[in-house]
């Protein structure tokens, strides 16, 4: 009984079918208008779906070459920076402050310096003291030229913002003390994206609190 219940099951399905195409049949003989647009329909969300592939691989193709054309860019003009000297250096990091809106910048590193290399005012008016340091890539900033920024930024400079910069990476002590007390620490890499265009602004968040102490802002304000 099964197998006669399947038989004819079958046959069903083989006249609904039959009777589906010869429906189909009848309307595009009788209404041959709609059968174009529905196929126009078909074909355009088809073409349209193609389209949007290829562009979608093209965009994403177009991001990844700038992305690689950035990174290019940034390993020359770190290369350059390495090239430079410890006063070049100085100079070139008072230029960035500069370009991102400082004003009243002045190179004030040398001798007896007391740990400050460059002073300036932000756009918002707050006092910034920033110490820069011109090491091999390879080393590390120690925690003693750390603590000597600490212990002359504030109470010496007057620093509403505290700004270390180095061509390098710092030592484990030397991040622990920069956070500790309100220095934003801007490494190797950090450095590299200020140079690349990002604004001192945004890096300030960065490394260490990036605000200076409440207080002083409070008093800036």
């Amino acid at each position: 009984m099964a197998k006669r219940r399947s038989k004819k099951a079958r046959r069903r399905d083989t006249r609904l079918a039959a009777g589906a195409l010869a429906v189909c049949l009848f309307l595009v003989w009788q209404f041959p208008w709609v059968s174009l647009g529905l196929a126009g329909t078909a074909a355009a969300g088809t073409g349209g779906w193609y389209l949007w592939r290829a562009h979608r691989r093209e965009r994403l193709g177009d991001l990844a070459w700038r992305g690689r054309e950035r990174r290019i860019a940034l390993e020359r003009s770190m290369a350059a920076v390495d090239a430079m000297t410890w006063q070049d250096f100085e100079r070139y990091v008072a230029e960035l402050c500069r370009r991102d809106g400082c004003t009243g910048v002045r190179v004030v590193g040398g001798a007896g310096d007391l740990a400050a290399d460059v002073v300036a005012r932000l756009p918002d008016g707050r006092r910034l003291v920033v110490q820069v340091k011109h090491y091999a890539a390879h080393r590390k900033v120690p925690s003693g030229d750390m603590q000597k920024f600490v212990g002359m930024a504030f109470a010496e400079h007057h620093a509403d913002v505290a700004l270390f910069v180095a061509t390098c990476e710092y030592s484990a002590h030397a991040r622990d003390l920069a956070l500790k007390h309100d220095i934003v620490a801007l490494n190797r890499d950090l450095f590299g994206s200020w140079n690349n265009g990002a604004p001192l602004s945004s890096m300030l968040s960065l490394g260490g609190t990036g605000g200076g102490r409440k207080r002083r802002q409070r008093g800036a304000a």
